[in-house]
């Protein structure tokens, strides 16, 4: 019997492929020896005697699934090439910002493929290797930045900062503990880390397999790349476009040198804040020729967290804004107050309020967390540590937001400061609100405002329950019915739930507005309810809210109203052109919040 006819199992080792490339008889017939010259079966080995399996060899691929099933896995390995492509030009076309992610952005011929194909194709075997690894990180951490853009243009309005933005991140986990509890904050970190640990993974993966498809059809590869680079050359030098959107597309050069260009100036700002702190008009002025036209006066410098210029010009929160700004009118006056309001421009927009006060207090502009550490950490005076320095004020700080150390506060000029465990708040947290604002100032009275023969008061007020989420928010009532808070549980559980808000876009701006209203209600009322001849107001946003309520604005300007009984007071701002009411005109001043302190001591210089 011939061996080519003779029955038995061959052993796995011998793949399909293998018995695929065999010669066949009729191919090599003149090579086969004749049946005499062949062994007999007496001559073979018996069935008993040959291996019917052998169970350590191994199976090819995906344990002999592939050997079983070779088309389907063809088809599985061309998918995934193809996925493994898709998935780099997807990270190379994914835009960093969500109000630029449309259809149109994804059907671009982006010239960093281009290039990282022919790379790769050059390279020898081992270099190439270990470039496709490094791509695929690159790529991953390419992917994540974009993703931290994202993240901050729908905060901050900006980009994240290589620099200076790290710190930020803390703050953003203390943001989420507060506004949804640890287990919340648990979550969405731990999402965090999953999502960054797969995009290195996908994007190493990913870049590995194309260059590995391309190393085994490198003529094929070539080809294309060279067309590819063709195509790209000429539709970038005709500027073919689809829908405004340009076909050839350099945009991930142009970001990352755009980056390094920031990252570069960013390590560079020290200096420059460093001779902008040095310059001080008041700084040798002496404590018995400064703000003595406040003499005798209660100042008090107060923030509303958030309240932007949106509050007051977008059509949908426009006639309930009017409408609180004209009843809070209408309350000061019948107090016999008036007030004068503009408008001032803000370093930040979305968050950041401790960079708004220090540039309103210190006279610098405070645009990033170095820069506030800087002057923290110098000896430039502030509006606060002036007048502190005459002796004449005692100088107090209220800062429900806080709730651990804050060293920062000795540099600000305040001799004592009441944070949200020392103004005698029993009530519920409002989701990162730790104390309503009514309270705070009523604690405020009780604590400092309201005592008898005490000298006169400079206090910095920040008035904390506009803060992101806006929900719950707290409502005005009597003030008598304050007690310790703890009416404001009810409160709380009639308010809106976060996670509910947050699902439609309108109702978040809905509760913004209505946050804002509370706070300007609470301050207007408290006003009225203590306020006398020798109280002097001076209340400002600190910055515009997020970017889901300003629709993607890019104003930065805050409303700023000074309140007096006084006469005289308001006298001394005449040449502001300030707008009569709570209400800035659109055409009122507009300064740089850094340009306050200056002119605000100035005016009352003498």
């Amino acid at each position: 019997m011939s061996l080519f006819t003779r029955s038995r199992q061959l052993p796995d080792t011998v793949t399909e492929e293998a018995v695929e490339e065999a010669p066949s008889a009729e191919d090599e017939g003149e090579h086969l020896p004749t049946d005499a010259a062949l062994p007999t079966d007496a001559a073979l080995p018996t069935d008993a005697a040959l291996p019917t399996e052998v169970p350590d060899s191994p199976r090819p691929g995906w344990f002999g699934w592939r050997r079983r099933y070779p088309r389907t896995a063809r088809g599985v390995s061309v998918g995934t090439s193809v996925l493994a492509g898709l998935l780099v030009l997807l990270v190379l076309l994914f835009p960093n910002r969500l109000d630029h992610m449309n259809l149109r952005s994804f059907f671009r011929l982006p010239v960093e493929a281009i290039v990282i194909a022919a790379v790769l194709l050059v390279l020898p075997p081992k270099a190439r290797r270990i470039a496709a690894v490094a791509f695929g990180v690159f790529l991953g951490l390419f992917t994540v930045l974009k993703f931290l853009d994202m993240g901050f243009y729908q905060t901050l309005a900006r980009p994240f900062d290589l620099v200076f933005d790290w710190i930020m991140l803390g703050n953003a986990t203390d943001w989420l503990r507060e506004s949804f509890g640890r287990t919340g904050e648990v979550l969405a970190v731990t999402g965090v880390i999953v999502l960054f640990i797969a995009l290195l993974a996908l994007s190493t993966w990913a870049t590995v397999r194309l260059t590995n498809v391309m190393s085994r059809h490198r003529p094929q590869a070539v080809g294309t790349t060279l067309i590819l680079g063709t195509v790209w050359v000429t539709c970038f030098t005709v500027g073919v476009q689809f829908g405004g959107v340009s076909f050839a597309t350099k945009g991930n050069t142009e970001f990352l040198a755009n980056r390094v260009q920031h990252v570069r100036n960013g390590l560079g700002d020290a200096k420059v804040f460093e001779k902008e702190s040095a310059v001080d008009a008041f700084a040798a002025t002496p404590p018995n020729q400064l703000l003595t036209g406040l003499h005798g006066k209660d100042v008090l410098f107060t923030f509303i967290e958030s309240y932007g210029r949106v509050a007051i010009d977008d059509p949908a929160m426009a006639p309930e804004m009017d409408a609180t700004l004209k009843k809070g009118d209408a309350t000061l006056k019948s107090a016999g107050f008036a007030s004068r309001s503009g408008w001032l421009r803000s370093p930040v927009t979305g968050a950041g309020s401790w960079m708004a006060h220090s540039t309103f207090l210190s006279g610098l502009w405070v645009k990033n967390q170095q820069r506030y550490l800087n002057l923290t950490s110098s000896d430039r005076a502030t509006l606060t540590s002036y007048f502190q320095k005459t002796g004449d004020w005692r100088t107090v700080g209220i800062v429900p937001g806080v709730r651990k150390s804050w060293p920062e506060g000795k540099y600000f000029g305040l001799d004592h400061i009441y944070d949200s465990t020392h103004l005698g708040y029993k009530g519920p947290y409002f989701s990162w609100t730790p104390v309503p604002d009514q309270f705070s100032l009523e604690a405020f009275q009780k604590l400092e405002h309201g005592k008898k023969n005490r000298d006169p008061i400079m206090a910095e007020i920040i008035l904390a329950s506009s803060h992101n989420p806006w929900s719950p928010i707290a409502h005005t009532i009597d003030w008598n019915d304050l007690g310790d808070g703890s009416v404001f549980e009810q409160i709380k559980k009639e308010g809106t739930n976060p996670t509910e808000v947050w699902k439609s876009q309108e109702r978040v701006r809905t509760e913004y507005r209505k946050a804002i209203q509370y706070s300007v209600d609470s301050l207007t009322q408290w006003m009225q309810r203590y306020g006398d001849e020798n109280t002097v107001l001076v209340f400002l946003g600190d910055h515009q809210p997020v970017p889901t309520v300003t629709k993607g604005s890019t104003s930065r300007d805050v409303p700023v109203t000074i309140v007096a009984k006084d006469p005289k007071v308001l006298d001394r701002v005449d040449d502001w052109n300030w707008t009569d009411g709570l209400k800035p005109a659109d055409n009122a001043p507009e300064w740089g919040m850094d340009k306050f302190r200056d002119r605000f001591m100035t005016a009352f210089a003498k």
